[in-house]
């Protein structure tokens, strides 16, 4: 007698599987989820909206309020005298230079240092972890900096101003610690019985397999770089050396004061609408280069995330 052997249906397993019916409870839980997160986007979009808008339309309108998310009276005027002239131009490649230097400066000082305090059998880890704790909470103060990066450091006036007083990040150091905490130990314990150094293992193990941290980092470091200004106002004199960041707080601070010819209405007006231009111009580079980097940055903070 033969026994004849069925073998299961896997489209019906797949089916009965994928059939289960979510409870009122989930369901709810779920809509409202998606509502509330719609409400985020949107609450977190409108600005920026609204600024694109304000930014290509007349003063008359902007000072009426009544610009919301589409412009009215469009106008490129202003895009044709920030744009026209040659020191933003010149301005806007020193905020290139410096956030291209500084966020390498940083991303080399800081990987190694956090790759360092990472390793249990480092003598005076926590030494070494408790100074960089320790700036966390305690600063010298803003005369005791200006009086070190200006006068004992001889920086005032030069780009070392801007990309070295704040080259280290603790909090981004502490989440690389975390990241190579996590770093499976076979791996680099195989490339030593190898024949790799220290260095060996941490340039061509441990740097080529950390690509989502070492991008999260390197869009913190930028961002920052770029949005800063006040390393800038308070080290530079020359207005050659300034960041784009300052030039346009320079030009809307001289647009908002009245100038012979105008009234306090029209100085409101004309600095409404420069303040909304030199804004837009300002976050568009890092808008352009956020997409690129997007897929490492949440995988870069979650597995860099501290250990509970």
């Amino acid at each position: 007698m033969v026994t004849e052997t069925r073998t299961p249906d896997l489209a019906a397993v797949r089916q009965s599987t994928t059939t289960i019916k979510d409870t009122p409870g989930y369901r709810t839980f779920r809509w409202t989820n998606v509502v509330l997160l719609l409400l985020v986007c949107a609450v977190t979009l409108y600005p920026f909206v609204n600024l694109v808008a304000k930014a290509f339309s007349s003063e008359g309108f902007i000072a009426a309020g009544e610009v919301n998310l589409w412009p009215r009276g469009f106008n490129l005027d202003t895009f044709d005298v920030v744009m026209g002239d040659s020191l933003f131009w010149r301005n806007y490649a020193n905020t290139l230079l410096y956030t291209v230097l500084g966020t390498a400066i940083s991303m080399a000082l800081t990987t190694p240092y956090a790759y360092a305090l990472s390793r249990q059998h480092l003598k005076g880890r926590n030494f070494f972890i408790g100074i960089a704790v320790f700036t966390m909470f305690f600063g010298g103060g803003l005369i005791p900096n200006y009086i070190l990066v200006a006068d004992i450091l001889g920086m005032r006036n030069t780009m070392w101003a801007i990309v070295l007083p704040g080259a280290i990040s603790v909090f981004n150091l502490l989440v690389m610690k975390s990241f190579f905490e996590n770093f499976p130990a076979e791996l680099e314990e195989a490339a030593a019985i190898d024949g790799l150094t220290t260095y060996g293992v941490f340039f061509r193990i441990v740097l080529p397999l950390s690509k989502a941290v070492l991008a999260t980092m390197t869009l913190f470091y930028a961002v920052g770089l770029w949005n800063s200004w006040f390393n800038a106002f308070l080290y530079l004199d020359q207005k050659e050396l300034f960041p784009v960041t300052v030039y346009l707080r320079n030009l809307i601070a001289a647009a908002t004061s009245p100038a012979a010819g105008t009234t306090g209405m029209e100085a409101v007006q004309i600095g409404a609408n420069i303040q909304a231009v030199t804004m837009l111009l300002t976050v568009l580079p890092i808008i352009c280069l956020y997409p690129f980097i997007q897929r490492y940055f949440v995988s870069g903070v979650m597995l860099g995330s501290v250990k509970g």
